[in-house]
């Protein structure tokens, strides 16, 4: 049977060079402002944990950053 661990990790909009999503100061949040290269922050987010072997389940998007939940399995002993 396979087994995994899971852990959730929680990012700040400082965190990123460029706010991968845009949210206005009421918390209205939408992709129509933001430009076409600020996905990178979050691509290179996901590639450093994807080489640590863990999986992306959700991303959570709010005013202030962005709360990631992570898989993984482990190795069966």
């Amino acid at each position: 049977m396979e087994r995994f661990e899971y852990t959730v990790t929680r990012h700040t909009a400082e965190m990123f060079s460029k706010l991968v999503y845009f949210c206005s100061a009421k918390g209205d949040c939408d992709l129509e402002h933001v430009p076409e290269a600020e996905p990178d922050a979050l691509v290179d987010l996901l590639n450093r944990r994807g080489e640590e072997g863990w999986e992306l389940i959700q991303l959570v998007f709010r005013r202030g950053g962005l709360a990631a939940f992570w898989k993984r399995r482990i190795a069966s002993e």
